[in-house]
């Protein structure tokens, strides 16, 4: 199987975040039991993301920003941010992951996730659309997403036996920041996850070979404005803000951020 071609590879895989036994000894006990109990207190989230809005709006809580997920919930465990807020699939990861941490009932609204496009290129947009379409009507991005998301998820590649077809078609370059599991991650070196298949099946009906550029996920975006990457695919969020800088194509698919506390 073919493997989308990495440019930067991140240091750290955002599946493997350390278990802090000892510092989680230490911790504060766990003070926040609902999103009522989040006023005043001090909330981790990444950098730019929706996770980030709700907290700024959070009457009298402190908001420590991080350019990872798997630092904010290092931080959690440490008893550095009483919280995080962060997307559900990635929250039941870290959670998973860290024993003494648990995922609070209630959530916030939906939103959508979908791939950001330069304004100055509305062919890609009409072209991404109708590969999207395309792959949901054959089934494909269902499939995608049932193999990264859920009780039953291989969490694997893909295996695309068309692929290695596409090796001297012209790049397209998707803009990522592979420390969001199950939607892009690293794993042996390999930058992997829901979105990079996603962007893998686009490209096959694109006739085109897909190229990572990993960098932070406050980046993504500028990547595609200043022309440095084609397409920014980040489970990235439709945010009247971000639709001032790029255009966005149909939504690929919903999810909900949640908070993240201490189990005791």
């Amino acid at each position: 199987m073919k493997k989308p071609k990495v440019l930067f590879t991140s240091v750290l895989c955002a599946l493997c975040v350390t278990t802090l036994t000892g510092c989680a000894d230490k911790a504060p006990a766990n003070t926040v039991f609902s999103i009522a109990d989040l006023d005043g207190k001090v909330i981790g989230v990444e950098l730019d993301t929706v996770g980030d809005e709700y907290a700024s709006d959070i009457e009298g809580a402190q908001v420590e920003r991080f350019t990872k997920g798997s630092s904010a919930v290092e931080a959690l465990i440490s008893g550095s941010v009483d919280a995080v807020i962060i997307d559900n699939e990635p929250a039941k990861i870290y959670v998973e992951e860290n024993k003494g941490l648990r995922i609070l009932d209630e959530t916030f609204s939906e939103e959508e996730y979908a791939i950001a496009v330069s304004k100055d290129n509305v062919g890609i947009k009409v072209q991404l659309n109708v590969a999207l379409e395309e792959l949901k009507a054959d089934g494909t991005l269902d499939a995608i997403e049932k193999n990264w998301i859920g009780d039953n998820a291989k969490k694997e590649p893909f295996d695309f036996p068309d692929e290695d077809n596409n090796k001297d078609k012209p790049p397209l370059k998707m803009a990522t920041n592979a420390e969001f599991p199950p939607y892009e991650f690293t794993r042996d070196g390999e930058i992997m996850g829901y979105d990079v298949d996603m962007m893998r099946a686009i490209c096959l009906k694109l006739d085109r070979r897909l190229e990572i550029v990993n960098m932070e996920f406050d980046a993504v975006l500028n990547a595609v404005v200043s022309g440095n990457a084609d397409v920014g695919a980040a489970a990235i969020t439709v945010r009247e803000d971000r639709l001032e800088i790029v255009n966005f194509t149909d939504p690929y698919t919903t999810a909900t951020q949640v908070v993240i506390v201490r189990d005791k």
